[in-house]
């Protein structure tokens, strides 16, 4: 009677045993459903973004080629402010040296006017022979200053001519 005891009771542990072995199972296959059911609707998420990251690409890709044929487009533009700003500049220091020029040349020739005033001639009274003789060295040497007031100012444009070409 024992055997048959001890071996109903192996037969009621054994039941028992599948019984829990069988919900263990049942529980871990609708738990793989889920996570079945989870990766499809995370692969189907994902084709859709794959889909969405491509055609981003692509535009980002049509607008960069655009870019650069616009940047190509604007370099020679760029040269061109460039160049433009060295002339300025050096226009601006050929004006600027023309200026100094200029104001030296007043300021000379005030000075040289003032000095030739301190010393006149005129001031002094002069016979008639006199005067006829200072009245035409005058008239002599102003055709002569003009002429070479002239030809200075032809020499200085053709100075300032050289250094704008340079």
């Amino acid at each position: 009677m024992i055997i048959s005891l001890s071996v109903a009771l192996v037969a009621v542990a054994f039941a028992v045993l599948v019984f829990f072995l069988i919900k263990t199972l049942n529980s871990a296959k609708d738990s793989l459903d889920k996570v079945s059911q989870t990766l499809q609707e995370v692969q189907k998420t994902v084709d859709e973004l794959t889909y969405e990251v491509k055609t981003t690409v692509r535009h980002v890709n049509d607008i960069t080629a655009d870019v650069q044929s616009k940047i190509g487009k604007i370099d020679p533009i760029m040269d061109s402010v460039q160049n433009l700003g060295e002339v300025l500049s050096e226009l601006t220091l050929t004006a600027k040296q023309v200026s100094v020029t200029v104001i030296e040349k007043f300021r000379k020739n005030r000075e040289l006017r003032e000095k030739s005033e301190l010393v006149s001639i005129d001031n002094a009274p002069m016979t008639p022979a006199e005067e006829r003789t200072v009245n035409s060295y005058k008239a002599a040497n102003s055709k002569k200053g003009r002429v070479q007031a002239i030809l200075k100012g032809v020499d200085v444009a053709a100075g300032l001519w050289q250094k704008y070409r340079k």
